[in-house]
């Protein structure tokens, strides 16, 4: 058994901390709250800890053979709230020498990349892409200096059980999806997309915390082959018995002119190109290095619904 210390109780901590349960090791999420990231159990603990705190850290990740950063902070205050708290997460791996593993998005590669592999280049220039480049470089930089231990797991939109509101493919999806009402997504529905899945996201922490050859460069999470956003909802409709979806995308001009008076559309339209062009992860390094191979989007779409819809829901098909 080991002790695994986990920075935050979003979707991605939370479920990161139910896999590592489920596998017998000693889970402590941090939080700035401190409240529980579920229900009790055996292994499981929590506390309340500034994140950009480096004392707190160190104090908290003591004797963890792993501490994973599983923060996110709202869109619009990345450029404030990230630095504080990255630097925080590196000087309590160099002190305790707990591998640091950092849940990662896409941002950092930009616009007109279009399939995305480890190997492509930063190329971004939006703000939001430009703070998990820095933090990225910055990390990874540090392992090589033989300071601290490191790496870091990529992932694209997620969904699945415990996806929250503002997930393009969560309840914001789901909701109108199975009432039979339109759904609307951001900018386009007919380019492919990379989705990832939730309990995908965890697996590939863990095994990057455990897996030595992973330390020192970033990983994709194994993801299921790219859907646009209108093949998903099919998949969802289909399996759900709801009817065909009406699928009536949000313009990126609208999302700019709300975005002039709501700060957290404001960044969303920013990433507008996420949404408008082909954006496809491949994954293939990353499955033959950890050993891991993508949940089929049958098992998704069926998990998902039944996380979802709950007991009482409607039948789930999932031939």
């Amino acid at each position: 058994m080991a002790r695994h210390v986990i920075l935050g109780k979003g979707p991605i901590g939370r479920t990161l901390a139910t896999h590592l349960l489920d596998a017998g090791h000693e889970v402590v999420v941090l939080s700035r709250s401190g409240g529980p990231p579920g229900p009790a159990r055996p292994g499981l603990s929590w506390a309340a800890v500034d994140g950009a705190d480096a004392a707190a850290l160190t104090s908290a990740a003591q004797d963890a053979d792993a501490l994973y950063n599983c923060v996110n902070p709202p869109y619009h205050r990345w450029p404030t709230d990230w630095p504080p708290v990255a630097e925080a997460l590196l000087v309590a791996a160099e002190r305790t020498g707990a591998v640091l593993v950092t849940a990662g998005n896409l941002y950092s590669y930009g616009a007109g990349t279009q399939l995305m592999t480890e190997a492509s280049p930063f190329r971004t220039r939006e703000t939001k892409g430009l703070v998990r480049a820095t933090m990225s470089t910055q990390a990874l930089r540090h392992h090589h200096e033989g300071r601290l231990r490191s790496t870091e797991v990529r992932g694209s939109d997620y969904l699945g059980p415990g996806a929250e509101a503002h997930a393009h493919a969560g309840p914001r999806m789901l909701e109108p999806l199975l009432a039979g009402k339109t759904v609307r997504p951001i900018g386009a529905a007919d380019v492919l997309h990379t989705w990832t899945y939730l309990p995908d996201f965890a697996r590939t922490l863990a095994a990057a915390a455990t897996t030595e050859a992973a330390w020192g460069q970033a990983w994709h999470v194994p993801s299921p082959e790219p859907l646009t956003f209108r093949e998903l909802a099919r998949r969802f409709a289909s399996a759900a018995g709801a009817p065909e979806p009406r699928v009536a995308p949000v313009p990126m001009a609208l999302v700019r002119t709300i975005g002039l008076v709501q700060p957290m559309m404001r960044e969303v339209a920013a990433m507008g190109y996420q949404f408008t062009e082909p954006f496809v992860m491949d994954s293939t390094a990353s499955q033959v290095a950890l050993g891991l191979t993508p949940t089929p989007w049958p098992t998704v779409v069926a998990e998902t619904l039944a996380a979802f819809t709950g007991a009482s829901g409607p039948a789930v098909r999932t031939e």
